[in-house]
């Protein structure tokens, strides 16, 4: 695989991983941590997916040695979907808080 086709890989994966973990944070608001959790483990999937590209563009630096604005628009994209699939696990956690607190005072007003 050639350095265009690497980079054109990481973009590719890293924006499913990021459309994926938004789609289980907006499952999550309504409570659905199943189909939540079915879409985080979609992401990861994908970030890994990116990760592997990753390490071969490392292993293929010899054939680009100065860094482009495509590599590093590609990297952004990678390393945005991490930081925001981290997140979006926190934020679900604590949804998943909010859910249980919520049945908890409708119970105390029943």
């Amino acid at each position: 695989m050639n350095y265009d086709e690497i980079m054109t890989q990481l973009i590719l994966h890293g924006g499913n991983a990021r459309g994926a973990a938004y789609e289980a944070l907006d499952e999550a608001e309504e409570y659905n941590f199943e189909k939540a959790s079915e879409l985080l483990e979609e992401a990861n999937e994908e970030f890994l997916k990116g990760h592997k590209y990753q390490t071969q563009l490392i292993q293929t630096q010899d054939e680009q040695p100065v860094p482009s604005f495509f590599m590093i628009h590609a990297q952004d994209h990678l390393m945005t979907a991490q930081a925001e699939l981290q997140l979006i696990k926190r934020m679900i956690e604590q949804l998943k808080m909010m859910e249980k607190l919520e049945k908890r005072i409708e119970k105390l007003e029943e």
